[in-house]
């Protein structure tokens, strides 16, 4: 998306203009949607999790590895397109959720690992929810001992640069 056309949405939503220098984030170029991968579905709600090829293989070995410890990871959400991202921010603000809260737990669109289709968020069988209760789970232990081995690291943990809340549940994978 161009420089401009994220600027003019950014204004449109109230996000402040100095958003990526402030938290130092960097935007993020969509993946090429043909080319994404289907790794598995949301199991609360059955939509397809797509990933980038690459990261798409490394997620099905990381899969692998960590059933063949016992324990199961379900992907919960994958690609997010800009546009997608506008949508979960304008219907937040719309149920009343002050902006300054909401960007401590969604990227402004096109700054979220999201869009890359390297980022997707992970459950277990007790934990599907995108909430801090996921790192009390088996797969968040196994993921803080193993992802590394596959690429994968946590993009937000506690007190992190950029102002994020904690996300136990979000991992991005990086060649």
């Amino acid at each position: 998306m161009a420089t401009s056309r994220l600027a003019r949405l950014h204004q449109a939503l109230g996000i402040p203009a100095d958003y990526a220098r402030s938290r130092d984030l960097r935007a993020f170029r969509e993946a090429s949607i043909p080319r994404l991968v289907l790794v598995g579905r949301d199991p609360t709600d059955q939509k397809p999790v797509r990933l980038a090829p690459r990261a798409a293989a490394a997620w099905r070995r990381m899969r692998e590895a960590a059933a063949a410890d016992g324990v199961t990871l379900l992907p919960l959400s994958g690609f997010r397109s800009v546009r997608r991202q506008t949508q979960i921010i304008r219907r937040n603000l719309a149920k009343g959720r002050p902006l300054d809260d909401l960007l401590r737990y969604v990227a402004a669109p096109g700054f979220s690992e999201h869009h890359t289709g390297r980022a997707i968020d992970i459950g277990d069988p007790t934990d599907v929810s995108v909430e801090a209760s996921f790192a009390r789970t088996p797969a968040f232990r196994w993921l803080r001992q193993r992802a590394g081995e596959f690429g994968f690291s946590m993009s937000y943990p506690r007190g992190n640069r950029h102002g994020i809340g904690y996300e136990p549940w979000h991992w991005c994978w990086h060649a």
